[in-house]
């Protein structure tokens, strides 16, 4: 055998190094969507313990405070997409 026979015998094919790539990098795709992007499957439910609060008649410029206790009942992971804020409704 001559020296170009087995130069082109060692080398592979094209294609065949770009299937080979091309399927190790979709089973990386899929571990990474398998293992990182899962947020448990279900759906979050938050719960407020009281819906209204009433004060009744309050001066103007008077603090006044209160808690408010919130919770995820469902099975899913709860995640904020903002700042939650509060309204305040005059005469509700």
């Amino acid at each position: 055998m001559n020296k170009r026979k087995r130069k082109q015998q060692k080398k592979l094919p094209t294609p065949l190094i770009a299937l080979v790539i091309s399927g190790a990098l979709l089973i990386a795709v899929a571990i990474f969507f398998a293992l990182g992007g899962s947020d448990g499957g279900g759906t979050p439910k938050l719960v407020v313990d009281q819906e209204t609060i009433d004060y009744g008649d309050v001066k103007f410029n008077v603090e006044k405070t209160f808690a408010i206790k919130v919770t995820n009942t469902g099975d899913g992971v709860l995640r904020f997409k903002e700042k939650p804020y509060i309204q305040v409704l005059e005469g509700c």
